[in-house]
């Protein structure tokens, strides 16, 4: 059977001489994989490679079977073309962190419309983005997106739970005895970005190059928490060079 929906491209990896795989995160059915014959073999063909660059919203045609782990796409085309992301360096870093970290804690094919209009909502967000947007977009999103999947932060911070613990994912008191919290400064910060709830508001908080860069340290590190063989992410060198 046919369907229609929306997908955002995840990764492509090479199948064969001539065709792809392509891992989208589509709005019906959640993370599918779709086979692509004949994008790689420099004939013309139906669908387009440049389709299928990671963070890519795409209008899709597909064929949909339950029992196979491989889909087909039958027509594609782009549902919003970036005017920046593919060319700006630094949204195109941004966009690939979000890529990179959606592929490490999106496992299964669950359908979940409310997720994918965050991630397709962000993407946009980040096209149109400014600088000073753009540099704390990794830290908005990353917080975030932590809200659908099962380990949503509930911002209660305070005079009277100053730290926030990593291992607990909350706001405590006095420091825990293991040694994955976070001071009291850092941990303003952390709230400061749970209050926003659209990216133009990260300009409400002022943050410096080397805040930026310990806060998202510290997110990455409450995932590898969260997240069962969460492992490096592969962004994060020349991301840490961004939020400078």
């Amino acid at each position: 059977m046919i369907h229609s929906t929306k997908g955002i491209v995840l990764r492509t990896v090479a199948y064969s001489e001539t065709s792809i795989i392509a891992q989208l995160y589509t709005e019906l059915f959640g993370l599918q994989s779709y086979l692509i014959n004949g994008v790689r073999s420099g004939k013309k063909s139906a669908l387009k490679s440049n389709l299928f660059q990671p963070a890519s919203i795409l209008e899709l045609e597909v064929y949909h079977n339950e029992q196979k782990n491989l889909q087909r796409i039958r027509e594609a085309r782009w549902h919003y073309l970036y005017k920046q992301i593919f060319f700006n360096i630094s949204k195109n870093t941004v966009a690939l962190f979000i890529t990179e970290l959606l592929q490490k804690v999106i496992r299964q094919p669950e359908q979940n419309p409310s997720l994918y209009n965050f991630i397709e909502d962000a993407y946009m967000h980040l096209d149109n983005a400014d600088a000073r947007i753009t540099a704390g977009y990794p830290l908005f999103f990353a917080l975030h997106l932590t809200s659908f999947l099962g380990f949503h932060i509930n911002d209660d911070y305070g005079p009277d739970k100053p730290l926030f613990d990593l291992r607990e994912g909350e706001f405590i008191k006095e420091p825990p005895l293991h040694p994955y919290y976070i001071d009291r400064d850092t941990s303003a910060g952390i709230s400061a970005l749970l209050k926003i709830r659209l990216p133009e508001e990260l300009h409400q908080i002022q943050l410096s190059g080397e805040k930026r860069r310990s806060l998202l340290e510290y997110i990455i590190q409450f995932y590898r928490l969260h997240v069962q063989d969460f492992g490096s992410m592969k962004s994060l060198p020349i991301l840490r060079e961004i939020l400078a």
